[in-house]
């Protein structure tokens, strides 16, 4: 399925549900700025822009499904524009920082990054980042297990990789100071955001008897667990490139 496409029929699951990124990252990839003007990517339904909106950037969302767009919440510092990332509309050197949250997997990466190049001032950022479950937890690995065995396409495993091309793609592409920095953080689960968090993604189903069987797997895993250890232990990545002088993050 076209990678637009795909999550118009999850837009509410996701918005609701999706994990968000610790502000120290965010910060970290503004850092050096002043009020920076920042093209978030695949920007989904605004999970990463009302972050960096927070932060003081003055956000351009670009995002291709409209329900994915519609669901960004208003903020007098967050524009919405309708477009891939591979063809922004955006104007030539107009943004210092572009990032791309959960999403550059999605793209190509050749275009995005010459399209990245073409909007980016002399002095600027460019920030691929992923939330990763860190399997060192116990219930995370558990959930891990359970959705391991009903996923729909190899979605997972071709994102996988693609962050492990990232670092490459920039050099070739002439971003420097090449580097990734990683932030852990926990996110507390309730039972309708631990199911809600596996409607929200593209490779497991939604519906149907395959579905039922997820939700009673992930059911008993919620019901068995501690008081308090019903939670996802992530690791949010980002992987940064450098052009002109920049301050680098540490």
């Amino acid at each position: 399925m076209d990678s637009t496409v795909r999550f118009g029929e999850r837009a509410a699951d996701y918005a609701r549900f999706r994990p968000s990124y610790p502000i120290a990252l965010v910060e970290a990839l503004l850092a050096g700025f002043t009020q920076p003007d920042v093209a978030d990517l695949g920007a989904g339904t605004g999970i990463s822009a009302a972050l960096l909106a927070a932060c003081g950037a003055r956000v351009v969302a670009v995002e291709p499904n409209a329900a994915m767009r519609a669901a960004i919440a208003p903020h007098a510092n967050v524009a919405t524009v309708a477009a891939t990332a591979e063809a922004t509309s955006l104007a030539d050197a107009s943004v210092d920082v572009v990032t791309a949250f959960q999403a550059y997997h999605w793209f190509d990466a050749d275009a995005v990054l010459r399209e990245a190049a073409r909007i980016a001032r002399p002095r600027a950022r460019f920030a691929a980042v992923w939330n990763e479950r860190d399997l060192d937890d116990a219930f995370t690995a558990a959930y891990q297990r359970i959705i391991d065995r009903y996923v729909l396409d190899d979605t997972e495993r071709a994102r996988i990789a693609r962050e492990g091309t990232i670092d490459g793609d920039l050099c070739r592409h002439g971003w420097t100071s090449v580097r990734s920095i990683a932030v852990r953080h926990d996110r507390s689960l309730d039972w309708d955001t631990l199911v809600g968090v596996a409607r929200s993604s593209s490779y497991l189903p939604k519906s149907g008897p395959a579905y039922a069987a997820m939700e009673r797997e992930l059911r008993a895993l919620y019901d068995a667990a501690a008081p308090g250890a019903a939670r996802f232990a992530l690791i949010a990545t980002a992987h940064i490139g450098e052009r002109g002088e920049t301050t680098l993050v540490e």
